[in-house]
């Protein structure tokens, strides 16, 4: 990355572990450092489970690291407390993949998008209605759909509200986890091109994460391929097609099924599954599912280490 951006928010060697029985723990993020930068996109990439989530979850203080630090503009937020840590919530907001699960179905959809700038007291009660209809028509939908309820609403309509109320309170950097998908294709599309809008508008970053390598490859700056809850390979998204040199990062870019295809190159699947990391495999996380897997790999764990300035990547092979 180039030192001319304006990094917003960095995890530096961040740790989550969730305790098991008989002492075991489970490890879901492992030695993560990332960086978002203003006006960029990060993807996070990976199957289910590989605690893509999780990450998010801390980076938006909803869970608190085992270990490590998560620095807003140099300043660590896993240190904050009280009235700073409630002030700081400003700064960093989240779309959630069902926002009718983050949505009290009782309110109207104007409460709903105001409800964070009233609690913060940045506007009055009489001016709801007027901030309410502004937020509705930055992400295209009608200022009268602040009287509705979001029942009323279809999907792809409560995901934009759901936008509506994350860039209300004016962040630095939203998160978005698996924002769109649970929305049709067209949806989706829709959805994508309006947060491309909404960033260019605001310069804000944004943390998007996903499953789908080639849905955010073609939206996000950089992307971060995660296994197991490391971060295998960095690399930009407009070079992910083409420039992959990780395993595990080809193996999910040959699951994606494309209209552009070559449908006489066989389908090589990815074989196995993921163990749970709980710290006892030695070595490489990806080993027992690599084609390429060697005797180091089952000894030494490969860390990051850079190709280029803007491609990182963990694998002994490279």
């Amino acid at each position: 990355m180039s030192k001319e951006k304006e990094l917003i928010l960095e995890a530096k060697h961040v740790t989550k572990k969730f305790p098991l029985t008989k002492g075991k723990e489970l490890i879901a993020n492992d030695d993560v450092s990332l960086k978002f930068y203003k006006g960029q996109t990060l993807g996070i990439v990976g199957e289910s489970g590989c605690g893509k989530s999780t990450f998010m979850r801390m980076m938006v203080q909803l869970e608190q690291p085992t270990s490590g630090e998560i620095l807003f503009k140099g300043k660590d937020i896993t240190k904050m407390k009280g009235e700073e840590l409630r002030k700081n919530r400003r700064n960093v907001q989240m779309v959630f993949q069902n926002p009718s699960t983050s949505f009290n179905p009782k309110m109207k959809v104007g409460d709903i998008i105001c409800e964070p700038l009233m609690n913060f007291g940045l506007i009055k009660k009489k001016e709801k209605d007027a901030v309410a209809r502004k937020y509705l028509e930055m992400v295209e939908l009608p200022g009268d759909f602040a009287d509705r309820y979001p029942h009323n609403m279809s999907g792809g309509q409560r995901q934009r509200v759901g936008i509506a109320r994350a860039i209300a309170l004016e962040p630095e950097i939203i998160f978005c986890d698996e924002s769109t998908s649970a929305l049709d294709v067209s949806i989706q599309k829709a959805i994508l091109e309006l947060l491309v809008k909404l960033q260019k508008e605001k310069n804000i970053a944004i943390g998007f994460i996903c499953h789908d390598l080639a849905m955010i490859s073609s939206i996000a700056h950089q992307v971060a391929v995660m296994y197991m809850g490391n971060i295998v390979e960095i690399l930009p998204g407009e070079e992910v097609a083409r420039g992959a040199l990780h395993p595990y990062t080809k193996a999910l870019l040959q699951s994606v099924f494309d209209l552009h295809m070559d449908f006489n190159k066989p389908i090589t699947p990815l074989e196995g599954e993921a163990s749970m990391p709980t710290g006892e495999l030695q070595g490489c996380p990806f080993q027992n599912r690599c084609a390429f897997c060697m005797e180091k790999c089952q000894k030494e764990k490969p860390e990051l280490k850079i190709l280029d300035e803007n491609h990182q990547i963990a694998c002994w092979r490279i």
